[in-house]
């Protein structure tokens, strides 16, 4: 007895329409259907399979389209990537992460990217060079969290 499930979704004015028939015990249709707001199709396909394979094959697929999604992608450039570090810009940055406040430290670093026109990333790892704990908005790097990091600690040791 044939069986179908289906699922839609909109992404970017175009109307998807998925639907999986089972035609028999041993086949599985997979029918596509996007279309615009105005009717216009922009999206139609159709495929048979095992049904044995059916989820495995869905698998590939997924892998397949984000890859091809991700070599298609523009990357986002920031306006100071790569520029280098200055004495004021790491100033800045060390005030401003040192101002008190109760946002946690991931939205902190992203206020922060943007305003320096860097990338979360780069802000981050910036930020124990500085003397900075990156996991904690406003609180310095410890002598042992510098070590961790690998970098120079600004905080006197604790020992004697």
């Amino acid at each position: 007895m044939p069986s179908t499930f289906s699922n839609e979704i909109t992404i970017g004015g175009v109307h998807y329409r998925l639907s999986a028939t089972t035609e028999s015990d041993d086949s599985l249709v997979l029918d596509l259907l996007g279309t615009d707001e105005e009717g216009k199709v922009a999206a139609d396909g159709r495929l048979q399979l095992p049904i044995e394979g059916g989820a495995t094959i869905g698998k590939i697929l997924g892998r397949v389209l984000s890859a091809h999604t991700r070599l298609h992608r523009t990357p986002t450039r920031h306006a100071n990537a790569n520029n280098p570090w200055t004495q004021a810009l790491d100033e800045e940055l060390r005030e401003a992460w040192m101002l008190p406040g109760h946002d946690v430290a991931s939205e902190r670093i992203k206020v922060l990217a943007k305003r320096m026109q860097r990338s979360p990333t780069a802000i981050r790892a910036r930020l124990p060079r500085v003397g900075c704990d990156p996991d904690v908005v406003s609180r310095p790097l410890s002598a042992a969290g510098a070590m961790v990091l690998g970098v120079k600690s600004s905080v006197p040791s604790d020992s004697p």
